[in-house]
């Protein structure tokens, strides 16, 4: 007898599944008509779904009741969903970019993280009670990396192409993927101090030396420098590989657009197993991986790599809403609400835009005051920071003394929960409803304006038979000043003015072809006079036929409509073996421009 089957797989799938399908049909309105960010949309959702709310997606029951088996679940997912931004984000810049743009990232990377660091470590030791200027170091470190999964708000869609220039993009994208592997060294300086040294280096060596050592020798060098070489040999390798692949016909359309996917997916397996950095790594495979620009072209007009990009923001966040530790900000032992609002509203205003401002004349992408403004403002806390989180509760859990974990280890933990979790709530947040907010304060007093003038003076209704009417009036007055054209058959015909509507979508070519009559607006572009299709007579008994477009316009808009279409579409140079020639269109193309 058939029973249900009410199973948390079944519950997720479902829960997954439908808001991903409800989501994709308003999708564009969201993003592109109220530029609303899908974090912040999956943010929300995940909370509703939460056991906080409906009870559909259950945390704590995947992890069997055990908190530090959900803080590894999320950790790894964490890690999955930087892997492939992050080698999706070295794919889409130039070519040899990180070379040529060493100077500017030097300075993004150097004094603007370190400044960014020591300002977050400053103010977190200023709002909460009992800490240690070493504890806040490292919950500044946290929150230091800019999120590369948030930054794709602003430097993707209809208001990154219509207000960021495409270098200030870039330079984005390229400081959001490598800041997230360097933030290593501000973490672990801090750990290693308070392993060594802190709490008057109970059960340990009381050591200076010791931990700058591991600092040095294991954070520089184990995790940040074979992670650099080792991703740029793989990123080479694999592109070689590619190349001898293509060049002999053995790789399909299928396999080669997720080819950069799949390379994410071993690095950040295969790094993770020597226990260096995969995100760092991940970052400079893609970036090798396309170095002669080649890969991106290629995939430049496809759209697989957007739709994986999109279902894993989607899920962290509808992840990140539900394990959220959201009780926790109002009822914890370490900082109360009143103390951590204006900490998350002072860390958004003061980690980054004041060092951004004062380095943006040495960087050449940043222009004006305004860009380094929004630049500034706009290096969102997200996955990165929860990511760098879960590293240090790791690693504090493994500082104990008889068995246990030791105190200022224990009580760093409740901070780093309850901070990290409220700065990154509140980056996604504001930097959600920002571009939305200020959109709105634009046009409201302009709505407003335009709304008030015209109570004053309203324009009357356009009436298509009143024109008409004045029309045949001006007709009749111009036909007894003058008199009418007489045609074949003997009768009068009067003579007419053409009065245009509308103006041509298409512009035409500025060759001019025989027996075409072209006419000149006033802006100097040019357009076809045509005739009305069905001209109106007043007392004329002769027929008149209406024209009809000859075929060589017709074939012509085809022509014009076949360029438009080749010049748009990226030509690729690879063919794959399971697509056709593509010579014949465009032989074809050609022939029809040259009719034209």
């Amino acid at each position: 007898m058939p029973t249900l089957a009410v199973i948390n797989f079944n519950i997720v799938c479902a829960t997954l599944g439908g808001f991903i399908t409800l989501f994709g049909l308003v999708s564009y309105l969201c993003k592109e008509k109220f530029y609303l960010s899908e974090a912040l949309i999956s943010l929300i959702a995940g909370l509703i779904f939460s056991p906080h709310a409906t009870n559909l997606i259950r945390p704590d029951q995947y992890a069997l009741g055990d908190p530090e088996v959900l803080e590894t679940i999320t950790l790894y997912f964490t890690r999955l969903v930087l892997g492939v931004q992050l080698v999706l984000a070295g794919v889409q810049l130039p070519s040899r970019y990180l070379k040529k743009e060493w100077k500017s990232l030097a300075l993004l990377l150097g004094p603007g993280m370190t400044v960014m660091w020591v300002c977050t470590s400053l103010l977190v030791y200023a709002f909460v009670p009992h800490i240690s200027f070493l504890h806040a170091l490292a919950v500044g470190a946290c929150v230091t990396p800019t999120d590369p999964v948030l930054s794709n708000s602003i430097v993707k869609g209809k208001f990154a192409d219509k207000n960021i220039p495409k270098e200030l993009q870039k330079i984005i994208i390229a400081e959001s993927g490598a800041n997230d592997g360097l933030g290593y060294p501000f973490l672990f300086l801090p750990l290693y101090l308070m392993q060594h040294i802190g709490y008057g280096g109970l059960a340990q060596d009381n050591k200076a030396s010791v931990a700058m050592g591991l600092w040095f020798g294991e954070t520089w060098g184990y995790t940040i420098l074979l992670s650099v070489v080792y991703g740029a040999t793989v990123g080479w390798i694999a592109k070689e590989l590619l190349h001898w692949a293509e060049e002999h016909k053995y790789v399909d359309r299928e396999s080669f657009l997720v080819f950069a996917i799949a390379l994410a997916l071993f690095i950040v397996g295969t790094v993770g197993m020597i226990g260096s950095d995969d995100v760092l790594a991940c970052f400079i495979a893609g970036n090798t991986f396309t170095w002669d620009d080649w890969f991106r072209l290629e995939t430049m007009d496809d759209s697989f790599q957007p739709t994986i990009d999109m279902l894993l923001n989607v899920s962290i966040f509808i992840w990140f809403g539900a394990v959220c530790p959201w009780s926790e900000f109002a009822h914890n032992s370490v900082i109360p609400l009143y103390r951590l609002v204006p900490l998350g509203i002072l860390v958004l205003l003061l980690r980054r835009p004041p060092i951004i401002f004062a380095m943006h004349k040495k960087i050449h992408q940043i222009e004006e005051p305004k860009q380094a403004l929004f630049v500034g403002f706009f290096g969102p806390i997200g996955v990165s920071a929860i990511f760098y989180l879960y590293i240090s509760l790791e690693f504090l859990r493994k500082i104990k003394v008889d068995g246990e974990i030791r105190a200022d280890a224990a009580f760093l933990i409740d901070v780093m929960n309850v901070v990290i979790w409220f700065l990154v709530i509140c980056s996604i947040v504001i930097h959600g409803l920002s571009i939305p907010l200020g959109k709105f304060g634009i046009y409201l007093p302009r709505t407003i304006s335009q709304a008030l003038s015209q109570q004053d003076d309203d324009p009357e209704p356009f009436h298509i038979r009143e024109h008409a009417r004045n029309a045949e009036h001006d007709l009749e007055s111009e036909l007894r000043h003058r008199g009418g054209a007489k045609n074949t058959s003997g009768t009068t015909t009067p003579v007419r003015k053409v009065y245009p509507i509308g103006r041509s979508i298409v512009k035409p070519r500025e060759s001019h072809s025989a027996g075409n009559t072209r006419t000149h607006t006033p802006n100097g572009a040019s357009r076809t006079a045509l005739p009305l299709a069905n001209p109106p007579t007043t007392g004329a008994t002769s027929k008149t036929s209406s024209p009809e477009v000859s075929p060589t316009a017709e074939s012509s808009q085809d022509a014009i409509e076949s360029l438009s279409a080749n010049q748009l579409g990226h030509q690729r140079a690879i063919r794959f073996p399971d697509e056709g020639p593509v010579v014949a269109k465009t032989e074809n193309a050609e022939l029809k421009a040259k009719e034209y």
